[in-house]
């Protein structure tokens, strides 16, 4: 059974659009009269249609189905939010934990989904499952929907039976990554809006306000302050190549990032961002505290330890320390230990690598872990109070002394020729 999208019309005339399951396009056909529906338009969301029995009744929606098909092909699938990742994944572990067959979990999470997309995707999966795949095996036919991290707790949780409590584990894993990135995003936010202001108002300022006042020099035969020169060449410049300067910039950047298309030039950029003061330090903070908590959790929920290693370095996001934790990998598979291993790499925060060396020690690896999560979240959070208590003063300080040295520069020549008079 596979998943068809439909556009019909209700007894009223309008016009309705959703998901429905069926074997072949003339059955679903079929089910929408019986619903008392006219089908305009019937159209499979899977290549393939498996025998099994039809069932489900069409459940129309509001969204349009366009482009539907290319979005949810079976290679590919679609890519959710977290906030739609959590909940799906939340309704799966709630249905899974009161009893109900997984086919009929599928299709009441199916059923309880407004966007027609996840609803399509789900009832994909569920097809295949009633196929006699495994749900692990059904998601990863969407990749960009359910990655690596998620089909091994899956493949974790059918394996021990507790699917429903690793999949609760899951959504919170999801949601606290989540958490941790807004708060780095918004640490950062304020300072670089206030920053990127204070540059404005010193454009502006330059463009508009010093070539007026510049006139009232022209005609004064004594030397104006160097300070005054600045301030108009300054403002000449800006008058005369701002518009180059900004497609030079933007050329920069475009160049920049044509240069970070290659892995390898990647590998060196972020290696680079890491030895910058103060940001460097808050990158290799969250990635610790990223790698320790995903660890942590697939070793929890039952993933063996090499293959938690092989997905736990996927989730970087810096490139170099990514290297660290495939090296890692490598390693423990010749058969060393993680701690050592950890060690070797030397891109580990000290702290970190000790408490795994304990859990190996007194097989409680997968507590250790989430405990050095926790550490590393505290430090994460620490880092940036420190942050923010240093740039935002310093940001307020750079547009106080630009205003200043305007302001200086316009008022120093005004005051020579008050005393000439």
């Amino acid at each position: 059974m596979a998943a068809f999208s439909y556009q019909a019309l209700d007894p009223k005339g309008k016009t309705v659009k959703g998901v429905v399951e069926g074997d072949n396009e003339r059955q679903v056909r079929t089910q929408l009269r019986q619903q008392g529906l006219r089908p305009l338009e019937v159209k499979s969301s899977v290549k393939r249609a498996g025998q099994v029995k039809p069932g489900g009744k069409p459940q129309p929606t509001e969204g349009g189905l366009k482009g539907l098909l290319s979005s949810l092909s079976a290679s590919n699938g679609i890519k959710l939010s977290v906030k739609d990742t959590s909940l799906v994944t939340r309704q799966l572990a709630s249905l899974i934990q009161s009893g109900l067959p997984l086919d009929e979990v599928l299709n009441a999470c199916a059923n309880q989904s407004r966007k027609p997309q996840i609803k399509a995707m789900i009832l994909q999966v569920r097809s295949r499952v009633l196929e006699g795949l495994s749900l692990n095996q059904a998601m990863a036919e969407h990749p960009r929907t359910f990655d690596d991290l998620y089909r091994a707790m899956v493949k974790a949780g059918e394996g021990a039976g507790f699917l429903g409590p690793v999949l609760e584990q899951l959504a919170d894993y999801t949601e606290n990554s989540q958490e941790t990135s807004q708060k780095v995003k918004g640490a950062m936010t304020y300072p670089l809006i206030l920053f990127v202001v204070s540059i404005g108002v010193v454009i502006a300022l330059m463009a508009f306000v010093v070539p007026n006042l510049v006139g009232l020099f022209e005609n004064q035969k004594a030397e104006l302050p160097f300070s005054t020169k600045l301030l108009i060449g300054m403002s000449d410049f800006i008058l005369s190549y701002g518009v180059l300067t900004l497609v030079v910039i933007a050329g920069l950047v475009a160049g920049l990032k044509q240069y970070l298309k290659s892995p390898k030039n990647q590998l060196k950029w972020h290696r680079l961002l890491l030895k910058i003061p103060l940001f460097g330090e808050l990158n290799r903070t969250a990635e610790a505290a990223r790698y320790s908590s995903t660890l942590g959790l697939l070793v929890k929920s039952g993933v063996p330890v090499l293959e938690a290693l092989s997905i736990a370095a996927q989730v970087l996001t810096n490139r170099h320390i990514q290297a660290a934790g495939k090296e890692v990998a490598v390693s423990v598979k010749e058969g060393m230990g993680v701690a050592k291993a950890m060690d070797q790499v030397d891109e580990f925060p000290p702290l970190l690598v000790q408490m795994v060396a304990s859990g190996e020690t007194n097989g409680q690896l997968s507590e250790q872990l989430i405990h050095a999560a926790s550490n590393q979240q505290r430090e994460l959070q620490f880092t940036l109070a420190t942050m923010m208590s240093l740039l935002e003063p310093m940001t307020i300080l750079f547009m106080a002394g630009m205003v200043g040295f305007i302001v200086m520069a316009i008022l120093k020549p005004m005051f020579q020729l008050n005393q000439m008079v």
